[in-house]
């Protein structure tokens, strides 16, 4: 039974005014009139991040006009999907709604359930689409579990609702190289390349395209971003939550097929890849799939399984479950700007903490002049981290003199967070800033299907001989073999020291 909020709860709900008139003109032509289609509507990610976020972009003066078809296998009416809307944005929605928003918002909702079948999905589109006037277009969200998928792509095909349409697919994009052909193949028989969009949100994250920015845009660190000056790199993604009640989903997946083939290695690519011949979608989608071709086989060898203590007593999950809740993994990718610099990858349930990390470590400088005792690399590195965080922040530590007298060095660092600009409000949240895109068709951060079945093939070493699961204690770091993993280097997580406020 869904309960709605205490007024406590209500009275501590901050709602998002809207984005500033520079913000709406920074992102470029008012998008056209869109009716988004959403399946799975009354899903725990449509309820925490879709309703929400569509509704922002709906009273936000972003688009020319929304419409919300919600369909999923719950029987409603439109007043009650309405209902539910209000009630998930209100209780655990990503971003709230003014009562003024609410009621702009309200009106443009409509559901037709699953059962209905396809000819009330059409009409229910029809309808939304009359009310929107010329020049409307389509956006199906899928936000199904993979093995429906291709179900739904039927449903909108029998529906005729595939012209002038869009499509965007969540994770996880197969299982493992022959389902993801398989599926590519199955959608292709319905959408173009060009109307797909797989979604990854870490990349719809305000840090993870300041990637993009601090690289190509400053004259400062593209020319030391390469194996001459950085040692190792560090993309570190613990989770303190657990299963969340999603164990028919995690048993068959795991942390590997969650995590680090549809996330880890996609920020992986911002980081790696070239210097795009223009910020367009494909030259940057290029550049990413050169990445992920010259990423050298994942091994067993090269990477450390976990399970936490206590996953096997979990409702739904196989006692003898050989899941893996965590995974730490060292990359190589073969190329000349990368050879011989190692990228460890580490992602998990019941971690110490939830953080969303990423480090460049660069080399020491190759002799030392101070004295022994003086502090010089005590502290590791010199580091470059990216807190991909909704906050944003970027830090860069070095060594520099302690105050006083004699010669002793301590690490020093300077840090930005987007909380910091006076433009701290104009962030859109990670699902709003994708949603945008595909209603734009830009493809610049999603995946194609070329991207992803290249690292399902990097990937079959190790989904095909998996090492054993290792135990590790909720709250913690994962199991120990981490650190031979990673030596002579050290993770960098936890923090010795904590991000300044």
């Amino acid at each position: 039974m869904r309960t709605k909020p205490d007024a406590a709860a209500k009275a501590q709900t901050v709602a998002y005014p809207g984005p500033s008139a520079q913000s709406r003109k920074d992102a470029g032509p008012e998008v056209a009139p869109h009716v988004i289609v959403l399946f799975g509507a009354t899903g725990d990610l449509a309820r925490r991040k879709l309703l929400s976020g569509i509704g922002f972009l709906a009273v936000s003066g972003f688009t020319a006009g929304i419409r919300v078809v919600g369909s999923s296998l719950d029987e409603l009416d439109d007043e009650e999907f309405r209902a539910f809307a209000r009630e998930s944005i209100e209780a655990v929605g990503a971003r709230k709604l003014t009562d003024e928003q609410w009621e702009r918002f309200a009106p443009l909702l409509s559901y037709v359930p699953t059962s209905a079948g396809p000819e009330a999905l059409a009409a229910k589109v029809a309808a939304a689409e009359e009310e929107l006037g010329k020049g409307v277009r389509r956006l199906h969200y899928l936000s199904v579990p993979p093995r429906a998928a291709v179900a739904v792509i039927d449903t909108i095909e029998q529906a005729r609702l595939v012209p002038r349409s869009r499509v965007i697919m969540e994770k996880p994009f197969g299982e493992d190289l022959e389902t993801a052909v398989a599926l590519n193949a199955d959608i292709h028989r319905t959408f173009q390349e060009k109307q797909i969009f797989r979604i990854d949100h870490f990349l719809g994250k305000e840090a993870a395209q300041n990637i993009l920015a601090f690289r190509f845009a400053n004259g400062l660190f593209e020319p030391i971003w390469n194996r001459n000056f950085i040692d190792h790199i560090q993309i570190d993604v613990p989770e303190a939550i657990g299963l969340d009640a999603r164990a028919a989903f995690y048993e068959p997946t795991g942390a590997y097929k969650d995590m680090v083939v549809t996330h880890l290695l996609q920020v992986l690519a911002f980081v790696a890849m070239e210097p795009p011949t223009a910020l367009e979608p494909r030259a940057i989608s290029e550049e990413k799939n050169k990445v992920f071709r010259s990423l050298e086989p994942i091994l067993p060898e090269d990477a450390v399984r976990g399970q936490y203590a206590g996953y096997r007593s979990e409702p739904g999950v196989n006692p003898d479950s050989d899941t893996e809740t965590f995974i730490a993994l060292r990359a190589r990718i073969d190329n000349w700007r990368w050879a011989g610099v190692p990228f460890y990858l580490r992602t998990g349930k019941r971690m110490a903490e939830g953080m969303r990390i990423i480090s460049i470590a660069f080399k020491e400088a190759p002799k030392s002049m101070f004295p022994a005792g003086s502090g010089i690399g005590a502290d590791g590195p010199d580091h470059l981290t990216f807190d991909l965080a909704d906050e944003s922040k970027v830090s860069l530590s070095f060594y520099g003199k302690r105050p006083g007298p004699g010669m002793r060095l301590e690490k020093l660092s300077m840090q930005f967070s987007t909380e910091d600009t006076d433009r701290a409000g104009d962030v859109l949240e990670a699902y709003e800033r994708l949603i945008l895109d595909a209603m734009r068709g830009d493809h610049t951060l999603f995946t194609t299907a070329e991207g992803i079945e290249s690292l399902w093939e990097r990937s079959a070493p190790l989904l095909e001989n998996p090492p054993a699961v290792k135990q590790y204690a909720p709250g913690t770091w994962g199991p120990n073999a981490i650190h031979q993993l990673v030596a002579p280097n050290a993770w960098r997580l936890p923090f010795e020291r904590t991000w300044r406020e």
